[in-house]
């Protein structure tokens, strides 16, 4: 009697199956794997019961559910998302090239780890994807796969940047663009990791915290048959995006506002910061179904977590610095503010050889500055000449002016070969070596030449000033340092406004300016008042041959002191 109620569930679940799931192919976002048609029930290990389910979606994709966790029911038709593996078949070649695995390292029920494997495969002969997606922050958000396109889509997103992959809060993820087959040791990733911080507790991410491992030639791994570069427990990378005024909120979920990133071949080894790996071994029996079941077998990962990692990258034997400010405020990226590089100010677009020649860069309104020897030791100050938060030791920086964020920072750049003209730009140099920049120019007309340029020491200004040692540095810190700048700019202005006043320049006319609410408004209008204020005068002493005036004028905007002018 048992075996014939058996038999009749099965005949229920398959007829069940006759029609193909109702989200699969329509014009919504497919958020769930399609049910299966064609249920195959399988017993990988003769003990009698089921633990596997071959079924098919999309009419003729294979997909096979493995029961990792011993709790797969007869006639149950897909696994869970606890313990259990997926893996399909996405060009019908028979080799499962979309692997995704759940596990739960608490104990707690719930998965807290998901690791997908995206083969190349059919006409997506460039997927190369092995990564790790942990929920730190228990909201049960992992990686995002369209299921329409069975494609890995980590930056997909709803507005500008509330990103399906989770990326928000509390979370970690380790991912590099080669697979397993070509790698020696599967505890080292290339990014890894990749973290995330919520200071506030709102959901949202205030830090990211970013290592890479360089890679090293290892002739013993490619002796037997892997890459000749492989991870060996040596970061080459280690950055830090910081939403400096902490005004992330649902709809701008993102707005990091400054990166430091310090790089060396050796930067710093990590190879003693092992972690539990927790349920991913399933039945051997199954192993069979994989291009490579060698992480299956791991215990445990090599990285940084997000209490070692700080102490980690500080401690690291870094060659260069590099550092970027969102000067127009646009970066909705998950990670970072991308940086520029230490390129021409003026070429544009990527691989063009200019500071944006990384794809991820922003074409402009970014001001990347750059420490080439690493004699600042990744620190930071405020400089007197322009109040901002500048790189120690920087032998060169560069602003790329996008005054009111016309050219937004998003992920496809092809249109910049569009962009008219030029942008306005400034360049800064340390011509000392003291590690602060002294000399300022501008090409405030686009065409690609210097105008003017202001050296500090021609007018008699000192531009040493306190160094921050950013390994003190805490994220509340961070945010005040930002509250001191914008509050700084912002007296700044109102002290020029006041001398404005007393030579009779009209101040109406950049009324806007004025109007500042935000501690972010408060820094960018502040600095463009001054400025337009300090050219107004510049104009009016050079007409009227006043050099006194003059010389006065420019001590008081490259130190802020314009009460001296009072």
């Amino acid at each position: 009697m048992k075996r014939l109620i058996c038999i009749l569930f099965l005949v229920a679940a398959v007829s069940a199956q006759a029609q193909p799931y109702w989200n699969q192919d329509n014009r919504i976002m497919p958020l769930r794997l399609p049910v299966g048609e064609r249920p195959e029930f399988m017993d990988l290990n003769g003990d009698g019961r089921q633990d596997a389910v071959k079924s098919y979606i999309h009419g003729n994709i294979p997909i096979l559910w493995l029961d990792e966790d011993g709790n797969m029911a007869p006639g149950d038709i897909e696994g869970d998302t606890v313990n259990d593996c997926l893996l399909a078949d996405r060009d019908g070649d028979g080799v499962y090239d979309l692997i995704v695995k759940y596990a739960d390292q608490t104990g707690n029920g719930r998965a807290d780890l998901q690791l997908i494997i995206d083969y190349p495969h059919g006409i997506h002969q460039n997927s190369r994807n092995y990564m790790y997606v942990f929920d730190d922050d228990g909201d049960g958000v992992f990686n995002y796969i369209d299921w329409n396109e069975m494609e890995l889509r980590c930056w997909e997103k709803n507005g500008i940047s509330d990103f399906y992959t989770d990326y928000s809060g509390n979370s970690t993820f380790l991912k590099t663009h080669r697979m397993p087959d070509q790698l020696a040791d599967l505890r080292y990733q290339w990014e890894n990791p990749f973290l995330f911080y919520d200071y506030d507790g709102d959901g949202l991410s205030e830090m990211a915290v970013r290592f890479c491992d360089g890679q090293l030639p290892d002739k013993a791994a490619e002796a037997a048959g892997y890459d000749l570069q492989q991870h060996q427990g040596w970061m080459h990378w280690f950055s830090m995006g910081i939403d400096m005024d902490n005004d992330n909120v649902a709809g701008n979920d993102f707005d990091f506002d400054m990166t430091l990133c310090y790089r060396g071949e050796k930067g710093v080894n990590y190879s003693e910061c092992a972690h539990p790996l927790k349920n991913m071994r399933g039945l051997p029996e199954a192993d069979r179904f994989f291009p490579d079941a060698r992480f299956r077998l791991l215990t445990e990962l090599i990285y940084p977590d997000r209490k070692q990692a700080f102490a980690k990258g500080f401690a690291g034997k870094w060659s260069r610095a590099l550092f970027v400010w969102d000067e127009d405020d646009d970066c909705g990226r998950w990670e970072r503010v991308e940086l520029y590089d230490n390129l021409d100010a003026f070429k544009m677009g990527t691989g063009g050889g200019g500071l944006d020649n990384n794809s991820q860069a922003d074409v402009a309104g970014d001001r990347g500055e750059w420490d080439e020897d690493f004699s600042g030791g990744g620190n930071i100050y405020i400089g007197r000449f322009d109040g901002r938060i500048h790189l120690y030791g920087a032998e060169r920086g560069a602003w790329r002016i996008d005054q009111n964020t016309r050219h937004y920072q998003g992920f496809n750049r092809t249109w910049q070969n569009t962009v008219p003209g030029g942008f306005a730009t400034v360049e800064y140099l340390d011509t000392d070596g003291d590690g602060f920049l002294d000399l300022i120019k501008y090409d405030l007309d686009g065409d690609r030449q210097y105008e003017t340029q202001m050296s500090l020491k021609d007018i008699g200004i000192d531009d040493n000033c306190e160094v921050l040692d950013v390994s003190k540095m805490k994220y509340r810190d961070y945010t005040r340092l930002f509250k001191k700048v914008s509050k700084g700019m912002w007296q700044r202005a109102m002290d020029a406004r006041k001398v404005a006043r007393k030579y009779g320049i009209e101040t109406r006319w950049y009324a806007k300016l004025l109007d500042a609410r935000t501690l972010r408004e408060k820094y960018h209008d502040g600095w463009w008042f001054q400025f337009y204020i300090y050219k107004d005068l510049e104009e009016r002493f050079t007409r009227t041959g006043d050099t006194l005036s003059l010389k006065n004028l420019h001590h008081a905007y490259y130190t802020g002191g314009w009460k001296e002018m009072l």
